[in-house]
């Protein structure tokens, strides 16, 4: 029987026979076999499910993490609203023009933490850890920690 083989499958083909020092046509018959196997298509379902799965976690995890940062921005927001009191119309362009430079600096410092990978949502999970290990009271020997 003459195969035809795409010369880049033929290459990933030669470099695992080489590392695994087996012939070509054992690595083809197995492949081969693989396929037409009546339970191929549940190790391609049951590969499919754990892919999906895991796509769902990321996808929970991202959805947590949108919705922890919405509630954060609303807070502050929320707080600045409440606490800042209206500028009259004569203070108002300068305000415009210190704004505008602090927004740049807001801006650039933020371009730093993002360059160095910093992440808030983890730095609030380290300081509410330990906030939670502080605040616990100190365990005495022999005594039962899991109450």
């Amino acid at each position: 029987m003459n195969v035809y083989f795409e010369p880049e499958l033929l290459q990933k083909v030669d470099e695992l026979a080489a590392r695994r020092s087996l012939s070509k046509s054992l690595i083809i018959e197995a492949a081969v076999a693989s396929f037409l196997s009546p339970d191929a298509e549940d190790r391609r379902e049951a590969a499919f499910t754990r892919r999906l799965d895991r796509l769902t976690r990321q996808n929970e995890q991202l959805e947590r993490h949108v919705g922890i940062l919405s509630e954060a921005l609303a807070l502050f927001v929320r707080f600045w609203l409440t606490v800042t009191p209206p500028m009259p119309d004569s203070e108002q362009e300068p305000a415009r023009k210190t704004g505008a430079e602090r927004y740049r600096a807001f801006v650039e410092a933020l371009g730093r933490r993002v360059a160095k990978g910093h992440n808030l949502l983890h730095e609030v999970a380290v300081d509410t850890a330990r906030r939670t290990v502080q605040s616990a009271p100190p365990v005495a020997d022999g005594e039962d920690s899991s109450r």
